[in-house]
């Protein structure tokens, strides 16, 4: 220790018994034939050469066994000195013999400065660095296992536990997964074009030979000649399809399937007795996905919405409300209850994008979706498959919202089922049957849910009624 070198006292305490002070064994690489070292790691690594006694390294050289000297020092042999390698002494690895059988001095160089004493824990790193640097990858599993013991245990990866048992069994009754197997078979993928334009949205098979129901606004396009549909089935089987009829003012189109058979048709429910908060499924092709599921609750019924986003009374509809996610591609997709019967028709959506705020291409899905209730499209389908035309229900007025609120009589046609009722034109009504009368919306939702010859009675402002029988005539497509 010198002056200058005021940690060569904790050095010197530091050092393994048995070794030697820096000049000294500096001396001994000139007095001392080199010690012969075998592969260290046991894996055909480098080992040690052999030298002689002439070799000599000044304490301030470090030996380099890929020198020239080093390399010519390797035809000589020598016999083993008899000084202590620190190193080796109590790190024996268990079932295997010492890394050297013939222990000498470290060949690596000695640091000028040794740094100061470190604590007991800072030794038995050093120490567990030492056996890595001079087994390497041999020791590698006891310097791991001596480091998770350290720490307190070894560690868990999820990465080692087996797999869990495959599912096997019958899917819970009344469970999303139950409808979807039960209904995604049924659900179609229609890809749409014409001259006006190209799109695709979805359908639900009605029989097994072909017949498919949809939104009119799905296929419109290729409606009149000029367009083709395509139906993409689940298993990725196609087929042709043409129009069989249409009707714009309930959004309800029914198309036939050309060369299939043997198809899956669904299970018609009814949409008179749902109820706000039942669970709903509904599965189509939003943005070109084919067999999409997405779950939810009736949010409410009887809403007035425009079928097809036309924005006018013309294509009103009492819908089915719903946060069951319905994006673009989902229309004309059915929505089920949890028996996996279809109680609507996936028809439009409410989205602050879009011009008109219903049933827009240009937005996405914010919990709010509109289906056509199915008593009224079974109805619908039937006629079109039965006749080639869809029948419209009316009473023959002309209707607006009453600036009190209800929904405002207007021209009465003659001879229409409004005039042979007893209806005059200014009449407000507030009530149809048991249903409220806010707005004109809801009239003609109301009266379009109904059936021809049904017969219903109106509650006029100021508390009259008059029943009346509605009347039905065909639809003609635009």
């Amino acid at each position: 220790m010198t002056e200058n070198d005021p940690s060569g006292q904790d050095a010197e305490k530091a050092r393994p018994a048995g070794t030697q002070p820096d000049a000294e064994r500096s001396a001994s690489w000139a007095a001392q034939p080199a010690p012969q070292q075998p592969d260290a790691t046991g894996l055909g690594g480098h080992a040690t050469p052999q030298t002689g006694a002439q070799q000599a390294y000044p304490p301030d050289q470090q030996y380099n066994p890929w020198s020239p000297q080093a390399q010519q020092a390797q035809t000589q042999q020598a016999p083993a000195p008899e000084h202590q390698n620190p190193y080796t002494q109590g790190h024996q690895i268990p079932g295997q013999q010492p890394p050297f059988t013939q222990p000498g001095p470290s060949v690596y160089a000695v640091p000028q400065q040794r740094q100061a004493k470190k604590s007991t824990s800072g030794k038995l790193l050093a120490g567990v660095a030492a056996i890595a640097l001079v087994v390497g990858g041999v020791a590698g599993g006891t310097v791991g296992y001596l480091t998770g013991d350290a720490t307190g245990g070894s560690s868990v990866n999820a990465l080692d536990a087996p797999k869990p048992a495959q599912q096997t069994g019958n899917l819970p009754a009344g469970s999303v997964e139950s409808v979807a197997q039960k209904l995604s078979p049924s659900v179609v993928e229609l890809q749409v074009s014409g001259r006006s334009g190209a799109g695709e949205g979805s359908g639900f098979v009605l029989s097994t030979d072909g017949y498919v129901l949809t939104n009119n606004h799905v296929v419109e396009v290729a409606a009149g000649g000029g367009g083709q549909i395509q139906a993409v089935f689940q298993d990725g089987k196609k087929g042709t399809a043409t129009v069989v009829g249409r009707d714009p003012t309930t959004d309800i189109a029914v198309v036939k399937v050309s060369g299939v058979s043997g198809l899956t048709p669904v299970e018609l429910g009814r949409s008179d007795d749902l109820r706000v908060g039942q669970p709903v499924v509904a599965i189509g092709s939003p943005f070109e996905l084919a067999g999409t599921v997405t779950s939810g609750i009736v949010s409410a019924l009887n809403r007035p919405v425009s079928a097809g986003g036309g924005g006018d009374q013309t294509t009103v509809m009492s819908a089915v409300q719903t946060d069951a996610a319905i994006n673009p591609g989902n229309s004309g997709g059915p929505l089920a209850n949890m028996a996996g019967q279809v109680i609507g028709i996936n028809s439009a959506i409410y989205s602050p994008k879009s011009a008109q705020g219903q049933g827009g291409e240009s937005g996405g899905n914010v919990g709010i979706g509109f289906a056509i209730p199915i008593d009224q499209a079974r109805r619908t389908a039937d006629d079109i498959i039965n006749t080639g035309q869809a029948t419209q229900t009316f009473i023959g007025a002309r209707v607006q919202t009453a600036p009190t609120g209800g929904a405002q009589l207007g021209e009465i046609s003659p001879g229409s089922p409004a005039e042979k009722a007893g209806l005059k034109s200014g009449d407000v009504v507030t009530k149809l049957d048991e249903r409220a009368i806010p707005n004109a919306d809801a009239l003609v939702a109301e009266i379009r849910t109904r059936a021809p010859n049904d017969k219903v009675k109106f509650t006029l402002n100021g508390g009259k009624v008059i029943e009346v029988t509605l009347g039905g005539q065909p639809v003609t497509p635009n």
